[in-house]
């Protein structure tokens, strides 16, 4: 018996999932093994994205596997290629290559940091669409763009972060209005912070490098994969436009409109606690 409601089930679908390697790319790998789809991994890291095909075998699946960068265009159109050649169509792409930043923009020492971060966020999410949108038009398929609550708000030590995420969203949002008849669902996912990733770990600092063990926990308000893989296949499965992670982070982008500086202010604060630890624990 199926541990997924009917609605979340993905008998045959095939899916590209990016930044497959690890966090919640891996994560939404296992889980739409479960729910009965073919998955075609993609991540830099083979021997991580072998490991997570392992579990997916595990899983009663048969993943393929393609490394690659998603700021190479070369990569994302063999990546598409490879999976097309070995299931026949494409019915998802689920964009989850990420990159964060963890700095002041008036102390970073190189401007390369949100270059970087805008190369992985931005064109990772350009690169892949671009080769598979053909094939998502000839099935009616959906593209999953993971983002970000900061693809709609600013927060503090994430100005490149949250510029990419803007950017992914303006992208979203316009290929959306583009592709009005095509049968293309484009669904962003606006998440709040996740637990259960290395996000923070990878999360390049002031001087560029990943912050590692220097970086900051997650508070007890950050999301378990386990939640949010469960939201995202509903989404894909109910074709919906846009959802928050958790739900009322939602209020954030309206209380924005109405009350600009109270909102600031909480998400000063919110960050602030992030940052120094005096978070209650997860």
């Amino acid at each position: 018996m199926s541990r997924r409601p009917a609605a979340q089930r993905f008998d045959g679908a095939a899916v590209i999932i990016t930044g497959a390697s690890s966090g919640l790319g891996a994560a939404l790998a296992l889980a739409f093994t479960e729910a009965g789809a073919n998955v075609v991994l993609a991540a830099r890291n083979e021997d991580r994205l072998n490991e997570v095909a392992r579990r997916c075998v595990e899983a009663g699946g048969q993943p393929l596997v393609v490394p690659a960068d998603v700021t190479v265009p070369a990569d994302c159109e063999a990546l598409v290629a490879a999976a097309v050649e070995r299931l026949g169509r494409l019915d998802v792409l689920v964009a989850c290559a990420g990159l964060s930043m963890w700095a002041r923009f008036d102390e970073l020492s190189d401007a390369e940091v949100l270059r970087r971060v805008m190369d992985v966020n931005y064109w990772g999410l350009v690169n892949p669409t671009r080769f598979a949108l053909p094939h998502l038009k000839a099935g009616s398929g959906v593209l999953a763009a993971i983002s970000s609550v900061q693809g709609k708000l600013g927060v503090p030590y994430h100005s490149g972060y949250a510029a990419s995420k803007h950017a992914v969203q303006g992208f979203c949002d316009s290929l959306r209005m583009e592709l009005a008849g095509s049968g293309v669902g484009v669904l962003t996912v606006l998440a709040h912070w996740i637990r259960g990733t290395n996000l923070r770990q990878y999360a390049l600092g002031s001087d560029g490098l990943p912050r590692g063990d220097h970086a900051a926990a997650h508070g007890s308000g950050a999301v378990p994969l386990e939640k949010i893989t469960r939201r995202i296949l509903n989404a894909i499965a109910r074709r919906r436009r846009m959802i928050f992670i958790p739900r009322w982070m939602r209020l954030f982008t309206w209380l924005s409109e109405l009350a600009p500086p109270l909102t600031d202010r909480l998400i000063r604060k919110r960050v602030n606690r992030e940052a120094t630890g005096t978070h209650r624990s997860a």
